[in-house]
Formats: C-alpha cells, sequence, structure tokens
C-alpha cells in the first residue's frame, strides 16, 4: 500500500531524507520525546487540578495555574491536604515554595492561607485524594524534570545543525520551536513554494463542497500538526495586529502569520540567509 501510495503520487508525498543528516535524524528524535512528555505533562497537570478540585476548589483556584512552577509542586507533595496543609505553619509552607520558586513564595503562602480559611469542610477519603495528589505532584515534577535536561540536549544539537543558527535568527524561533521545525521539513527541499509548505502543515484553505453547492474556502484540519503548532506563533506582533485590524479573529490571525513565516523560512532555508526584518520605507519630506 505505502509502496503503491509512494509510486502513484509522488508529487503529493514529501520525501525526507535522514540518511545524510545524522543531526537532523537526532533533532527528530528528541523532539519526538519532547512531544510525548509535553504530553503527559499536560496529562498529569490536568489530573491534578481534577484531585485539588474534589477536596478543595479554593485551593485549585490558588495554586493550579502555577503547577508550572517547581516549589508549588514540592509544596502539594509534601502537604497535599487542606489539613497537612493547616498542621504546617506559613512560614514552612513558604520555605517550602521558596526552595525552587522564590520570586513567587510570598504570593503562593497568601493565596493558600485564603484558601483555608475559606473552606472548613473536611471532604470525604481526604487522606486517599492526599495521596494521589502527593504521588501526582511528584510525578509531574519528574516529568518537568527530564523535559528541562532534554531542552539542553536539543538546543546543543539544533545550534549545531547548519540551519539551526539560521532559523533561530527569526523572532519567536528558539531552540525547541525551531528545532521541531527543521525535525519535521528539513532543507525546505522538498517543498516547490511556501504555498506548498503552508499545504504539508495544514495552513493553507481548503475547498468543501457537496453535489451542486457553492464552492466555500475552510480552515484545513488536516496536516502536519507538529509543524502546524510550531509555525503558529504571534512573534511578528505589527503583522498580527494588522490582521486583527483588519476584523480576524485570533486563531485566523494566527493562520496569517503562519502561513507568512512559511514563505519566509524557505527563503532562509534556500538562500542560507538570516533572517532580515523587513523596515518601512523612509516617509518622503512633505513639499513646502
Amino acid at each position: 500500500m505505502l509502496a503503491d501510495t509512494g509510486r502513484t503520487r509522488r508529487k503529493q508525498v514529501h520525501w525526507l531524507d535522514a540518511s545524510s543528516d545524522e543531526l537532523l535524524a537526532q533533532l527528530r528524535v528528541l523532539n519526538g520525546y519532547d512531544i510525548d512528555l509535553a504530553a503527559d505533562a499536560t496529562r498529569l497537570a490536568s489530573r491534578l487540578r481534577d484531585a485539588l478540585t474534589s477536596t478543595s476548589p479554593a485551593l485549585e483556584r490558588a495554586v493550579g495555574k502555577r503547577l508550572h512552577q517547581a516549589g508549588v509542586r514540592d509544596l502539594l507533595a509534601a502537604y497535599p491536604t487542606l489539613t497537612a496543609l493547616r498542621a504546617a505553619s506559613q512560614s514552612r509552607i513558604e520555605r517550602t515554595v521558596k526552595a525552587r520558586s522564590p520570586r513567587i513564595a510570598a504570593k503562593v503562602t497568601t493565596a493558600i492561607a485564603a484558601a483555608l480559611a475559606a473552606q472548613d469542610v473536611t471532604v470525604p477519603a481526604e487522606a486517599a485524594t492526599g495521596r494521589v495528589i502527593a504521588e501526582l505532584a511528584a510525578e509531574l515534577d519528574r516529568v518537568c524534570g527530564r523535559r528541562d535536561a532534554l531542552a539542553a540536549e536539543i538546543e546543543e544539537a539544533f545550534l549545531a545543525h547548519p540551519f539551526g543558527e539560521l532559523l533561530a535568527s527569526m523572532p519567536g524561533i528558539g531552540p525547541r520551536t525551531g528545532a521541531r521545525i527543521l525535525a519535521e521539513i528539513g532543507d525546505g527541499s522538498a517543498f516547490a513554494s511556501g504555498s506548498k509548505l503552508a499545504a504539508y502543515a495544514g495552513l493553507a484553505p481548503v475547498t468543501r463542497q457537496s453535489g451542486t453547492s457553492l464552492a466555500a474556502e475552510t480552515r484545513s484540519r488536516r496536516g502536519n500538526h507538529r509543524l502546524k503548532n510550531a509555525l503558529r506563533d504571534p512573534a511578528s506582533k505589527a503583522f498580527y495586529d494588522r490582521k486583527r485590524a483588519e476584523g480576524k479573529r485570533h486563531n485566523a490571525a494566527l493562520i496569517c502569520l503562519a502561513r507568512r513565516r512559511c514563505d519566509v523560512i524557505l527563503a532562509m532555508l534556500r538562500t542560507r540567509q538570516p533572517y532580515q526584518p523587513t523596515r518601512p520605507a523612509p516617509s518622503l519630506p512633505k513639499a513646502a
């Protein structure tokens, strides 16, 4: 089946040969692992917030949005329930958070004090829920630690690649985003134009019609979602603001920006030239 598809639809299939590029192959492996770890972190954070809500909605509001902070994860691993937090003094809570997240320690301590004051009821199975919260917080911390270590490895491989410094010159593209783009499109030689690259990423509109109905251009739900997510970055604020001023919604403006970035990235890879921002034309002096 795959061989027949490759033989009969050669123009529709993009061949990315990594056999001659060890760094590119390495980036693809590391990038795939990083995506898996990100999905694990999202799953664990969602499950942790659900467990916090079941025992204390006020506590979830206080720390739920700060689970990316290491100090908050340490706090929940050590004091996962309202009963445990009440038994600990505010100074101990602040020291626990401050050990790895010093900037937010005071704010988190104040928010937790308010959460403790807002609820004086102990829910059933608090101890069992607390064990789940502690284990989830510890596992989330391990996953975040693996991602941090992997980020350094990705950055090293990305900047060592000939196209790494090139892509990094574009605003909004850091090592992790650049590595994802590079892993998906290689040197860009498989794409004849920016339109082809946009279609591959699922950024080009598609025509949907049925029977004799009028054709309609709608947003594509296909394409390479990893590449699409990497390209949808509102770094060029002026271009984004202009599209919003034209009446486009947030997602539509991001799609327009990502589509524009396809042309720029492909041109950079072909010319081997770093990103050069477009400078506004100098205004002519008014006639007297």
